[in-house]
């Protein structure tokens, strides 16, 4: 029998295949699923804990609800491994997050079945709400499922769509809230303080237990005996831990169930499929599931995972020295240096680094969840109230907040240092996770000062330079990864360093930040070709030193290099200022293409790209050429 039950996961072809297992059978899909996700993510990295708390809930969306026409969004969607196995890719997921391979997100190039590729929190609500609204006036009589978790019900987008979700009241939409207590950490706020209640109270499981016992002591065991134990659990977590703060907005709701227990999940969500309005199912799970390493880990139940062993859970080689440890450091040394000094993060308290400054000094830290817009106006209070908060986020989601950071900080001259981790191309997580946005966003806020260091020394340096800054928005950006090797100056001219410079002036490099090794070994063969060469670093991007700008007279070309779009960033700020001063000097503009990139690893994408020293140099020489032949 247990031979004939083998290989469940790889017999499926997509959800319809699901509605004809057995109990045994569903038994063994969630235990392959769970090896799966485990061997996947050991060897290429990517969200595990919350996948793994997710195989029931995910089993049993696709045996209630029919997709693609029952349309099913996730969010965030980091946890939609499972569906995509369960939907027919299973046996790609050696290659997830591999370039060519399986996307970490949900993928509309991959599959039917993918709707949103939603990697950004919060979302999912509102783009249910659309979808439903669209079926009604359509005509269509297919559901719309929204799977929201992992701390996205602290954004305020996500209320903003339960406002209008519960205003209409005969569109069929399922909204599961994956309650798990976490984002990466524990789960921060009123909201979860509420949902909290029902988890921990010690009162309401063994309560619940008992009725449910008795109640499957009945010989009537059926729809009807769950509707009861529904009614009854209703008014037992009435009584024990009152939060009618769904039903108070016109939502129905369901829950909460046991997310672990596939067969209640399924009849919660039968029920809710039943209503024909919206629906809120609220479903406890634990991250990390079936893994007891995941479950023990107490920083973030293995949120995201870089290749481990899977015996131990440990990595299976130690990183270098990243960007984000020379921050953690730095920025607890001005804190015990500075008072005044506080930090806000968005749910990543370890990710960015702020996790020694919450150890050392705990009241001087501000977790808002995932809500980056209040982070950044929150900020501008503290700000106004006699503070310097430092705003800790990865680059890509202070696009959420650009109108906060223009109107809310800039406009009042708020002294708030903005910190970007993961900036520019950042490979793996995808498109949407490239921080190649930010120094075309932030060239547009007047008055912001933008700081872009080139190695550890030099983040905190600006660091500290930006930290000074009480009179206005100030932002510092670093790459993922391991810190640069230290690349020491010969000359600062003002506020931007020289980094190497020959008699000859032919060619003026201008490398932004990281790309700082990138521009000198542009340089070096550059050289080999017989031209003279200057390289400098800015440090300070916006506002650009007018003598930096003046330098641009002295050189037959003029070449930069940043780790960000080319549209609207250093480049064309330091080519708009160039010709401002009436300097006709030729500019070579070199960073990343203004498009959506697919996932690979930082150098294949910068390679792509013609981000490699080769490349721009080719560039350089045949530009000399051009400019050459013109005079």
């Amino acid at each position: 029998m247990a031979d004939a039950q083998q290989d469940v996961l790889a017999k499926l072809t997509g959800p319809a295949d699901l509605r004809g297992l057995d109990e045994a059978a569903l038994g063994q899909l969630a235990k392959e699923i769970r090896e799966l996700l485990i061997s996947s993510v050991a060897s290429n990295g990517g969200h595990l804990g919350p996948n793994l708390g997710v195989v029931e809930l995910g089993i049993a969306i696709h045996r209630v609800f029919e997709s693609p026409n029952d349309r099913v969004v996730w969010d965030t969607g980091h946890q939609a491994y499972v569906h995509k196995m369960l939907t027919g890719r299973a046996g790609q997921f050696g290659e997830l997050r591999r370039e060519g391979g399986l996307s970490g997100y949900p993928s509309r190039a991959e599959s039917e079945h993918d709707w949103v590729e939603n990697s950004h929190a919060s979302t999912s609500l509102s783009y249910a709400d659309g979808m439903a609204k669209a079926n009604y006036l359509l005509g269509k009589d297919d559901h719309v499922v929204a799977v929201i978790g992992d701390g996205a019900l602290t954004g305020g987008m996500a209320w903003e769509a339960l406002n209008n979700i519960a205003a209409d009241n005969d569109r069929k939409l399922v909204v599961i809230v994956n309650d798990n207590g976490r984002s990466y950490t524990p789960t921060v706020g009123g909201l979860a303080n509420r949902l909290t209640e029902i988890r921990t109270n010690p009162r309401y499981e063994p309560a619940l237990g008992a009725i449910k016992d008795r109640l499957n002591r009945s010989r009537r065991v059926g729809p009807a005996t769950y509707e009861a134990l529904h009614a009854i659990k209703k008014g037992v977590k009435d009584a024990l831990a009152p939060q009618g703060m769904f039903e108070d907005l016109g939502l129905k709701y369901i829950g909460p169930v046991d997310g672990h227990d596939r067969p209640a999940v399924e009849r919660a969500l039968t029920a809710a499929k039943k209503f024909g309005g919206p629906v809120l199912v609220h479903v406890l799970t634990t991250k990390g599931q079936g893994y007891d390493i995941a479950v023990a880990n107490e920083n973030d139940q293995m949120h995201q995972a870089n290749p481990f062993d899977v015996q131990t859970g440990e990595a299976v080689s130690v990183a270098p020295a990243g960007w984000t440890s020379v921050f953690r450091d730095e920025i607890v040394r001005i804190a015990d240096e500075r008072p005044d000094v506080v930090a806000i993060t968005a749910a990543m308290l370890y990710p960015v680094g702020l996790d020694a400054f919450a150890d050392k000094f705990p009241d001087r830290v501000f977790d808002v969840g995932i809500a980056e817009q209040h982070a950044v106006t929150s900020a501008a209070g503290l700000a106004m109230g006699g503070l310097h908060p430092v705003v800790a986020v990865y680059a890509t989601f202070l696009n959420r907040a650009f109108d906060q950071v223009l109107l809310d900080v800039a406009l009042h001259k708020c002294g708030v240092t903005f910190v970007l981790d993961r900036a520019g191309v950042t490979g793996d997580d995808g498109a949407s996770h490239n921080g190649m946005w930010d120094m075309s966003l932030m060239q547009m806020v007047p008055g912001l000062h933008l700081a872009t260091p080139r190695d550890g020394v030099q983040l905190r340096e600006l660091l500290r330079e930006a930290v000074d800054i009480e009179n206005a928005p100030s932002v510092v950006r670093f790459s993922k990864g391991a810190v640069c090797d230290d690349l020491p100056a010969i000359e600062r001219i003002g506020t931007y360093d020289v980094l190497s410079r020959d008699k000859a002036k032919d060619v003026l490099i201008i490398a932004i930040g990281a790309f700082g090794h990138l521009g000198a070994a542009t340089a070096d063969l550059v050289r080999a070709e017989g031209h003279g060469v200057t390289v400098v670093d800015p440090r300070w991007v916006k506002p650009l030193d007018p003598k930096l700008v003046q330098l641009a007279a002295e050189y037959s070309l003029v070449v930069t290099i940043e780790d960000n779009g080319r549209h609207g960033g250093v480049g064309s700020a330091i080519t708009q200022a160039v010709r401002d001063a009436d300097i006709l000097t030729p500019i070579e503009v070199h960073g990343v293409e203004q498009e959506f990139l697919d996932h690979a690893k930082r150098d294949v994408i910068l390679e792509r790209l013609g981000l490699t020293p080769k490349a721009i140099a080719d560039d350089t020489i045949a530009a000399l050429a051009r400019n050459t032949r013109k005079l």
